[in-house]
């Protein structure tokens, strides 16, 4: 299994933006050092209270310079938001600096109000992903290739530089619903699927969806399928539990709320559920956090939830949220990743 960190660059209450990218790049250092396999880079806008990562390529092309192990990946990069040709140029340089370790991870995000700040309509939000993807693929792909499309016309462009690695850095899609899972699979990318907003124990029959398609696109194989979860690991099951309860809380009601609020946003869908799904976060309890959510306890107990969810979901790899909701102090971030690199990782190897 691979082993990574989704870092969101937290930004902790009185604490300077400063003070932020401060610990959270010693977050990342103390990463590459315990050998972590993969850092993972949100993209979060206009939420300072929560996080100063609003650039995961430029802190992408940082982590490159500063370090000679670990892949570095976005987790995801919001595509109906950029401009192909930029993204193609700086996703190609970042795969440049990085010498080949940059997973290129993508999504549309959920977040309805981060497009209407950005002036892009949430209901264009698929075809503006589907459009991007095909342009930056021929970008990093072709010597020269024009494009004539419903959002961006090109002619004639040639791409500098190109990646690292041909024909592309890594693509991996996030989903969250389920006619995405099919949607990836014909694609043939590997996918990202997540608890944040949903039930552990409801990922399965997805999982087969995936699969499944992929074997009916032809493509070899089974499908890569990487979970992003919240974890955290301490040295007792007691403060396992209790240290992330509020932070996790706060961010399932802040989630819970956002998503509730989106569910009448233009280019919102049934397929979605997302009343149903943003109400359900608000009212949770952390008993069903716990079991359904989220993967506590001490490395013994981490290990053997992990391996049960690696069985079930055929899991390639985690992505493991060390500080879901911002709110958990930076030692405590910091002992978690140790034990999480030294205690549960070694037994995947």
């Amino acid at each position: 299994m691979e082993f990574g960190m989704f870092h969101e660059f937290q930004a902790l209450p009185g604490e300077s933006s400063a003070q932020s990218f401060a610990n959270s790049f010693v977050q990342v250092d103390a990463a590459e050092r315990w050998g972590l396999d993969a850092m993972w880079l949100a993209e979060l806008h206009f939420a300072p209270e929560r996080s100063v990562l609003s650039s995961p390529l430029i802190l992408a092309s940082a982590i490159a310079t500063r370090t000679k192990r670990m892949k570095i990946g976005t987790a995801v990069q919001v595509l109906p938001l950029c401009h192909p040709l930029r993204l193609a140029e700086e996703v190609a340089t970042v795969d440049q600096l990085s010498e080949g370790r940059l997973i290129f991870g993508v999504g549309r995000s959920g977040f309805a109000h981060t497009y209407r700040t950005y002036g892009v309509d949430y209901a264009e939000s698929r075809e503006r992903f589907a459009e991007t993807l095909q342009i930056v693929k021929l970008a990093f792909t072709e010597e020269r290739f024009s494009w004539n499309g419903k959002y961006f016309n090109y002619e004639n462009v040639r791409l500098a530089p190109k990646p690292w690695r041909a024909p592309w850095p890594e693509i991996r899609i996030a989903a969250a619903s389920p006619d995405t899972y099919v949607e990836v699979a014909t694609l043939g990318h590997p996918i990202f699927i997540a608890a944040r907003t949903g039930n552990l124990s409801e990922l399965a029959p997805l999982v087969k969806t995936y699969r499944r398609a992929w074997k009916e696109a032809g493509h070899p194989g089974d499908g890569e399928v990487y979970l992003r979860v919240p974890v955290y690991v301490a040295n007792t099951e007691e403060a396992a539990r209790e240290e992330p309860r509020e932070s996790i809380m706060h961010l399932l009601r802040y989630i819970g709320d956002r998503l509730a609020a989106s569910a009448t946003a233009s280019g919102a869908r049934v397929i979605e559920n997302r009343a149903a799904r943003g109400e359900k976060m608000q009212s949770i309890d952390y008993e069903e956090v716990l079991r359904e959510r989220m993967i506590v306890g001490t490395p013994a107990s981490v290990t053997d939830r992990l391996t049960e969810l690696r069985d079930t979901l055929g899991l390639d790899g985690i992505l493991a949220e060390l500080n879901p909701g911002s709110l958990i102090p930076h030692d405590r971030v910091m002992t978690a990743l140790r034990l999480l690199c030294q205690e549960v990782m070694p037994k995947f190897k």
